[in-house]
């Protein structure tokens, strides 16, 4: 080649005024590449990550069991809701306008029969009577047992069940025949019904002709001891007022119904008449223990939140001793961006862990508690994807300041302290 004049004036070499050669391109990192690079460095330090994996775990794991076992106590107050059924009322008398105890007419049951809404409807009615295991025992020691008349249609009415034995019919309830709730055969002593078992009660002695099972609707009638309603009149002077009448109606009339049984049962004073749903209580009930799974849940997200301090400190910790490494990736051409990746995705892969983890023993858990409350397992499969995603937004956050910081570490200066 030879030179021009130009270049003879200048001295400058030709190949001074070529563009420089392009830069070689960083390699590519794919998806696969990425989790191996991440993984690589978790598997370096075991124990680092199985500590602040736990952390993570621990937090997923209450709140998925907090979450799963509210939801199998739902599932099972709903199942024990439909088989008691949600469609029986209680009418009650109330105060009177002095002030005092009121009672129900004794046309109350014919009047509420009346209602076309209504299937089946019964009644008990409080007597003064007491009843004992024998008459030997103390009158004052009555252990807080009633005595009450019931109809021959009560059991139907409320959904009872017999633990042995029969119900009252009509020819028992004219004689000295009782039927004992679970708690009342309970503290009297008596585990099954017989011609040869008796108790003594308003001062005679009355055959237990039957046993009820515990009944989680009505729980007040554990504890009554229950006669005919002819016989209470005969024997045990009741005045025939019923204290508690029991309405099943229709199901989609319940509402309605509730409204009018006031004015149905005492049209002369509604405002004496007390009308309940007895399936509300169980509502209410249900109602405290969500107030208590939302302090629990407020416990699982605090530990949660610890747990992503951990993963945070566990990768400052890792950028701060693998500075050498970082300076050589650079040094050979990884890109910052790489750099940023790498890091993000040990974060996430570690916090991916402890949320499998913590979701395993959360679900773990819940079947623990299910079974030996003879409930079925349900957990929702939002509370579980929700965990997870809980976990790699905690992971991403806790791992993005330190990937920031491999990422602007100046090759020289990390290879320097090597």
């Amino acid at each position: 080649m030879s030179l021009t004049t130009s270049d003879r004036d200048t001295g400058r070499p030709p190949w001074r005024d070529l563009p420089p050669p392009p830069r070689p391109k960083a390699a590519r990192m794919g998806p696969a590449d990425v989790v191996r690079v991440g993984g690589s460095g978790l598997r370096a330090r075991p124990m680092r990550v199985f500590l602040s994996a736990l952390g993570i775990a621990i937090g997923i794991a209450a709140m998925i069991g907090v979450v799963g076992i509210s939801t199998s106590s739902t599932h099972d107050l709903n199942q024990r809701l439909a088989a008691l059924g949600t469609n029986l009322l209680t009418v009650s008398p109330g105060e009177s306008f002095d002030g005092g105890q009121a009672h129900l007419p004794t046309t109350s049951l014919a009047m509420i029969r009346d209602i076309p809404e209504v299937e089946t409807v019964s009644a008990l009615g409080k007597t003064s009577a007491k009843v004992y295991r024998n008459d030997h025992v103390p009158v004052a020691q009555s252990g807080g047992l009633r005595v009450t008349a019931a109809r021959t249609d009560l059991l139907a009415a409320i959904g009872a069940e017999l633990t042995d034995g029969t119900w009252l019919n009509a020819a028992t309830s004219r004689y000295p025949a009782v039927v004992l709730g679970s708690h009342a055969a309970e503290q009297l002593g008596i585990h099954y019904a017989g011609p040869e078992v008796k108790v003594w009660l308003g001062g005679r002695w009355f055959t237990v002709v039957g046993l009820l099972a515990p009944n989680e609707l009505l729980p007040d009638l554990d504890a009554n001891a229950m006669v005919g309603w002819a016989v209470a009149e005969e024997e045990l002077g009741f005045d025939g007022y019923p204290t508690s009448v029991y309405t099943r109606v229709e199901e989609s009339a319940v509402g309605d119904v509730q409204a009018k049984l006031g004015a149905t049962a005492n049209p002369e004073f509604p405002n004496e008449v007390d009308v309940s749903r007895p399936s509300d209580v169980l509502a209410a009930k249900e109602a405290t223990d969500d107030t208590l799974s939302g302090l629990l849940l407020g416990l699982g997200g605090v530990s949660l939140l610890v747990g992503g301090v951990g993963v945070a400190n566990t990768m400052v910790i890792s950028v701060l001793e693998r500075r050498s490494e970082i300076g050589l990736r650079r040094s050979l051409g990884a890109t910052r961006g790489q750099i940023r990746t790498q890091f993000l995705a040990e974060a996430l892969l570690l916090s991916a862990l402890g949320g499998i983890g913590g979701v395993l023993l959360g679900i773990g858990v819940t079947i623990a508690y299910a079974s030996y409350q003879g409930m079925s397992t349900v957990v929702p499969v939002w509370a579980m994807a929700g965990g997870i995603g809980a976990t790699l937004v905690i992971g991403g956050l806790a791992g993005f300041y330190p990937a920031l910081r491999a990422a602007r570490l100046p090759p020289t200066e990390a290879l320097a302290t090597s």
